[in-house]
């Protein structure tokens, strides 16, 4: 099930990007995109828009990273487990009374739906560092996900990568 808002006619959807590959041998242009998509690390991960200038930054990483659209049970998951606040603290109900949400969910569905943007909320933390997916990769990361590697994108495999790794 694909969660789409559209608008002024176009259907926005939100995206996981997970960086895959370490930072040895890594062209300069390659690195300075990765840096504007605060990928500084493997194992990082952002939600991002699908707009035209986040799927060229995607297009020019698809070597280093693997993203996909994520679901709202993903999102949740990902917030419970490894949302983070400034000085490295839990998501709790606290912080979220204060932006005027009564739970994770809430902020969740507000993503998803487009209301909000992660960088909107001043003391979240726009990355999560997630671990090695457990069982490993299923493919080489060397190879791109439609090859049976892990690399580029995988539509909505990035949920079961994400479980994974969470």
């Amino acid at each position: 099930m694909h969660l789409r808002l559209q608008i002024n006619g176009d259907e926005m959807v939100k995206l996981a990007v997970i960086r895959i590959r370490g930072r040895v041998d890594v062209p300069p242009d390659v690195k300075k995109t990765l840096e504007l998509l605060r990928l500084h690390k493997k194992f990082h991960a952002v939600i991002i828009d699908d707009r035209p200038s986040y799927l060229g930054m995607l297009r020019k990483v698809q070597d280093y990273v693997t993203w996909g659209e994520i679901d709202y049970d993903t999102l949740v998951l990902l917030l419970k487990r490894r949302g983070r606040l400034r000085g490295n603290r839990k998501i709790d109900e606290n912080f979220l009374k204060k932006y005027g949400y009564s739970s994770i969910e809430e902020l969740a569905r507000a993503i998803i739906d487009c209301k909000i943007k992660i960088t909107d909320i001043p003391e979240l933390k726009p990355v999560f560092r997630l671990s090695p997916p457990s069982g490993g990769f299923k493919g080489t990361i060397k190879k791109h996900y439609k090859d049976k590697g892990e690399l580029g994108y995988r539509g909505s495999a990035i949920n079961d990568l994400i479980k994974r790794m969470a």
